[in-house]
């Protein structure tokens, strides 16, 4: 999953953390918290199958998903992370792609309502989700931010057509009742691995 050395407190949902982290590594360093495109190929094509979808992708950081759905033909994806840094050296590595300094907390502000296909998350709600407390429990903090963000993942998707897809390693009872939306989406949830499972969650508009 992570490395050895990363705090496992709520130094995750902090800009500061991430400025500082993506300063101190190489300008060519590229880490993946989960699973990269090669293992989600299968299940992108199914989910994903027009090449020209427009794909929001949340807290990309410097993963290379983004970069290889682009190489694989993707057309039309953005890229968002509220880290500053980040976003400047994935610019002048890539040029060629969209980045764009924004926080998943206030999606309703990046572009008009229905206006992409696809949005994935890989993880990225699992960083504000990231606190010392129970998870049975969590923070009125992270509730509200998780919110914010399903709120505006539900904003920008295209009604009747959009899917949603958030890669975890939360179980379903954890992360379940934070996903569900009964009167705009249904929820499917996939386990992927063997001896780790990771979760797939996939949030289709209805």
């Amino acid at each position: 999953m992570g490395r050895a050395d990363e705090p496992a407190n709520e130094a995750f949902q902090t800009k500061e953390y991430w400025d500082e982290r993506y300063a101190a590594e190489g300008p060519d360093e590229d880490f993946d918290w989960f699973k990269t495109y090669e293992d989600l190929e299968p299940i992108l094509s199914e989910l994903i199958p027009d090449k020209n979808a427009r794909v929001l992708m949340l807290g990309c950081g410097n993963s290379t998903l983004s970069v290889d759905m682009a190489t694989h033909g993707y057309a039309n994806i953005v890229n968002i992370d509220y880290s500053e840094v980040l976003i400047d050296k994935m610019q002048r590595r890539y040029p060629s792609l969209d980045w764009r300094v924004h926080d998943v907390r206030q999606l309703k502000e990046l572009d008009h309502e229905g206006s992409f296909d696809v949005v994935i998350d890989k993880g990225t709600m699992d960083a504000l989700m990231a606190e010392k407390g129970s998870v049975w429990d969590p923070s009125e903090t992270v509730r509200s931010n998780v919110q914010a963000e399903i709120d505006g993942v539900v904003w920008l998707l295209k009604p009747h057509t959009g899917v949603f897809l958030y890669l975890t390693w939360m179980q379903p009872h954890f992360r379940r009742p934070y996903i569900e939306r009964r009167e705009r989406w249904s929820v499917e949830t996939r386990t992927m691995g063997d001896a780790f499972h990771y979760f797939l969650y996939i949030a289709k508009m209805l």
